[in-house]
């Protein structure tokens, strides 16, 4: 019985979280290096300051965060992006992303959305739902849709560039 020994599943599970907590180091860093762009020192900048300090706190390598916002400092162009979308019953969708690559970002996560029943929406059309992270019209829906809603921000929270996703789905 092949691959059912204790190496085989302490490597699998390692695998799973490695990938997990890099993930979210990489997010971390994107965020890091975006709020470098104005100014380089932490001291000077609370968001940058912030985000140090929850990086620190999942335990993020001090010279990886040095590196981050060397990569601002040396000019290393990376772009805050606020996409807004419907989702299937027609949930609103607020995405935040950093991303190096505007077009690459915006196309994929268009084809994420149309895939799994929900659509782009122009700029400011979503926007009117949400008092900044909360939604002001939490909205209803059935429970077929609500699990549509919460596989398609899933994918969209595994995408590599996208920092966060806002809905107004309502809590159950």
């Amino acid at each position: 019985m092949s691959g059912h020994n204790k190496w085989s599943q302490i490597k699998h599970q390692k695998g799973a979280a490695d990938k997990k907590r890099g993930l979210v180091f990489g997010k971390i860093l994107k965020a890091i290096a975006a709020a470098a762009r104005t100014e380089p020192n932490p001291e000077a900048n609370p968001r940058l300051r912030s985000l140090v300090e929850k990086a620190k706190a999942e335990a993020v390598p001090k010279d990886t965060i040095e590196r981050a916002i060397g990569k601002a400092r040396d000019g290393e162009t990376l772009e805050e992006l606020v996409i807004e979308a419907y989702g299937p019953a027609g949930i609103a969708i607020m995405i935040e992303a950093i991303t190096d690559s505007r077009n690459r970002t915006v196309s994929e996560i268009k084809h994420l959305l149309t895939k799994n029943g929900g659509k782009f929406a122009e700029q400011g059309s979503v926007r009117w739902v949400f008092e900044g992270t909360v939604p002001k019209f939490p909205q209803v829906i059935g429970a077929e849709d609500a699990k549509q809603v919460r596989e398609l921000v899933a994918l969209l929270e595994e995408h590599d560039d996208v920092q966060s996703v806002i809905t107004n789905l309502a809590s159950e």
